[in-house]
């Protein structure tokens, strides 16, 4: 069983998972990184005339999106799986 599975089902289990997306949304949105996502998303469209359906424009988006995540919430995020993971480990 790989982390990734590992900590997946821990935090589905425990309940975590809803509270992780949450934090992760929330400080997504107070770094900015919605609005830039959002003005990405825009460019994209223009740029195909709006020609573009929302499938292709998901594909383009999303290795952006992937890169635009500051460290510092990537971090952080890491942080508390790993905590939950400790807790967990505990039990």
């Amino acid at each position: 069983m790989t982390l990734t599975r590992s900590s997946d089902q821990v935090t589905i289990l425990t309940g975590d998972r809803a509270r992780l997306k949450d934090l992760l949304r929330a400080r997504l949105m107070e770094c900015g990184w919605t609005d830039q996502l959002r003005l990405t998303c825009r460019e994209i469209v223009k740029a195909e005339d709006g020609k573009v359906n929302v499938d292709q424009l998901v594909q383009q988006v999303t290795p952006k999106a992937r890169t635009m995540i500051p460290a510092e919430v990537k971090k952080e995020l890491l942080m508390k799986i790993k905590t939950l993971l400790m807790q967990q480990e505990d039990n």
